[in-house]
């Protein structure tokens, strides 16, 4: 067992989260995962099935005298964001992840925690090995690929699930339920770029951002959290001013993460080295006190390199895709007029990468109304069309519409109030969720989303409030005990 762990209650949870702590689990790399989820549900003696994208479904029947309740699915996704520190040696596809408690948190070290969505897939295995809880009929629907594509809920088959009621177990506050969820669609912008060889006397550099948070473009798009690619841009252009001209630009890994770090290596005049660090001491001067309440770890560097690369931006170029990441909105664009709180529209500009003789920056954009991630998702595109770049907005997910007369949503408000004696709030989340592809799946789903409290997800900050989830597992074994 480990030592991060000893003591935790629900045991069987924790202890089925530190085991799948041990089992690499990126997007797109799930195999490991999807076979730990059989071979247990087979040791359990329960049905276990699969289809050919890796989803799986297990059934256990009812206790005794719960047979003709309603069969309810619980749901989560087998998969976690491989988001690590830039000094951390961590391979995703090997290593394990190396679970830190502090105080009432449980993190990583230097990496994803993966309680996103490891924290669901644990509660489903304690559920189906404790034969001591009470409930109808259930089944375990575990997704592959939600993080990257929602691949596995895009491509569940007809009667894979034969409940008609669902809860989700991948929202991140305790205390709340939610009944909705945003829609997202990626647009990209690519220039096919030409370069000059590189001008005499010059000295290249390379400029980093470091030290930002980050976190998910959802839920932390309000936080007013740094974004590399933004701050690593307004550096860029004042540099630009003084003869330096680009030969490299990267930062950002994840369309639904805010970017942490970027990097840029640059030619800069010999002459204006000087005046180029002060820019840099400028922008470090102005951007931290803009920041410094949520990201005040930011770092701006310049570093002198032996580039081995002799070519540089044909200028156009260079100001065309500086001027456009300049453009791009990046953040919240409108809150609901109808829930307090709720963010509706959002954007994010996500990363920028350099392959060969293309520049493409990927952007993200939610909404919870369909008409308006349309007309953000052309806002973005009618900037890369300006900017002379490729551009092509991709297929994304629905969103969630709220059913306030749920069925499971009223024994779920009723179930809060007798355990912890106040009502749960009830809310819409910014985040993409798989409720809205399998409700189109499944149409009539009966569905609601609930957890313990995470943040900083999507980052390696990510972390789960130990105390909560104790009271998740309280509130959802008694949900499956009053169900009718």
């Amino acid at each position: 067992m480990s030592a991060a762990i000893e003591g935790l209650k629900p045991e069987l949870v924790w202890k089925y989260f530190a085991e799948i702590s041990r089992i690499p689990r990126p997007s797109k790399h799930e195999e490991a995962m999807t076979k730990y989820v059989v071979d247990t549900a087979k040791k359990l003696g329960l049905s276990a099935k699969t289809d050919s994208f890796g989803n799986v479904v297990v059934k256990k029947p009812a206790t005794s005298g719960r047979e003709n309740v309603k069969s309810i699915a619980l749901q989560g996704h087998l998969d976690m964001v491989p988001e690590k520190n830039s000094d951390k040696v961590h391979d995703f596809l090997k290593d394990p992840i190396e679970l830190v408690r502090k105080g009432n948190m449980l993190m990583a070290n230097g990496t994803t925690l993966g309680a996103d969505n490891g924290i669901a897939v644990a509660t489903n295995l304690a559920i189906m090995e404790d034969r001591t809880l009470e409930h109808g009929p259930l089944e375990f629907l575990f997704t592959v690929d939600e993080e990257t594509g929602l691949t596995g809920a895009n491509n569940l088959g007809p009667g894979f699930l034969e409940s008609k009621t669902l809860m989700n177990l991948d929202s991140e506050e305790e205390g709340a339920v939610y009944v909705g969820c945003s829609g997202g669609k990626n647009t990209v912008g690519t220039w096919k770029v030409e370069f000059d060889n590189a001008p005499a006397n010059v000295q290249f550099f390379d400029l980093k951002v470091r030290g930002l948070r980050g976190g998910h473009s959802g839920l932390e798009i309000d936080k007013g959290r740094g974004n590399s690619l933004k701050v690593i841009t307004r550096v860029l252009l004042a540099l630009t001013d003084i003869g330096a001209r680009m030969s490299f630009i990267q930062g950002g890994n994840k369309s639904n993460a805010i970017p942490r770090e970027a990097d840029a290596v640059v030619a800069i005049p010999k002459k204006a080295v000087g005046e180029a660090k002060k820019i840099v001491a400028h922008f470090c001067e102005v951007i931290k006190p803009e920041i410094a309440t949520v990201d005040p770890d930011l770092s701006i560097t310049l570093s002198e390199i032996k580039s081995k690369k002799a070519k540089v931006l044909k200028k156009g170029y260079q100001k065309k895709i500086l001027q456009t990441l300049s453009a791009l909105p990046h953040g919240v664009t409108k809150m609901s007029a109808d829930i307090p709180g709720l963010i509706e529209t959002s954007t994010n500009v996500a990363i920028i990468e350099t392959k060969g003789k293309k520049i493409s920056i990927i952007t993200s954009q939610r909404s919870s109304v369909a008409s308006e991630i349309n007309e953000i998702c052309e806002t973005v595109r009618n900037i890369f069309d300006l900017a002379g770049a490729e551009h092509e907005t991709q297929e994304g997910y629905p969103g969630w519409k709220p059913n306030m007369k749920s069925e499971i949503l009223k024994v779920a408000k009723s179930t809060y109030q007798s355990l912890y004696g106040k009502e749960v709030l009830v809310k819409a989340i910014h985040a993409g969720l798989e409720c809205g592809i399998i409700g189109e799946k499944y149409p009539g789903m009966d569905m609601i989303s609930f957890g313990p409290t995470l943040e900083g997800v999507h980052s390696p900050d990510e972390k789960i409030y130990i105390d909560t989830v104790e009271k998740f597992w309280n509130f959802l074994l008694a949900i499956l005990k009053n169900a009718r």
